[in-house]
């Protein structure tokens, strides 16, 4: 199966049912998007599918064949962040920091999306579960990222 993965094209063998998360994790060893639930309720394993965030572990490989999928990997580089990432180190975003791959995918389609979110934008886009509750932090995060005063 042929997948664009965060701008390359890569060749896959795996049965079309497999769930993308594990084709990324276990086949492509990129293992920054992580498995939290497996039923697409938490969102630490959102991804960008065409620009639009998808919970991996329920999404089929087969889905994403000759589509785009961008990873946290592709967010930003080494020595230039990008925005959201400055701003969630700015923000002390991270505790534990199990959702946060899953989270700024999530945010950074809503940036795209939409440049200037309202906080009701915000709460709309970004359903992700965080178990230690920084989502405060993560509204005024994305609020810096996009230069919206929190």
């Amino acid at each position: 199966m042929q997948l664009q993965i965060n701008g390359r094209p890569v060749e896959v063998d795996v049965e079309p049912a497999m769930p993308l998360l594990w084709v990324l994790r276990d086949v492509l060893n990129l293992t920054g998007t992580k498995y939290g639930c497996g039923i697409a309720a938490c969102g630490a394993c959102t991804v960008r599918l065409d620009g639009q965030p998808v919970r991996s572990c329920v999404t089929p490989a087969s889905a994403a064949a000759g589509r785009r999928v961008v990873t946290i990997e592709a967010l930003g580089a080494p020595g230039a962040p990008h925005p959201l990432q400055a701003a969630w180190i700015a923000e002390q975003v991270p505790q534990c920091g199990y959702c946060q791959s899953g989270m700024l995918m999530a945010a950074a389609a809503l940036l795209d999306r939409k440049p200037k979110p309202s906080d009701a934008d915000i709460d709309e886009a970004i359903t992700n579960l965080c178990r230690c509750g920084t989502y405060q932090r993560v509204r005024a995060a994305i609020k810096r990222a996009a230069g919206v005063k929190a």
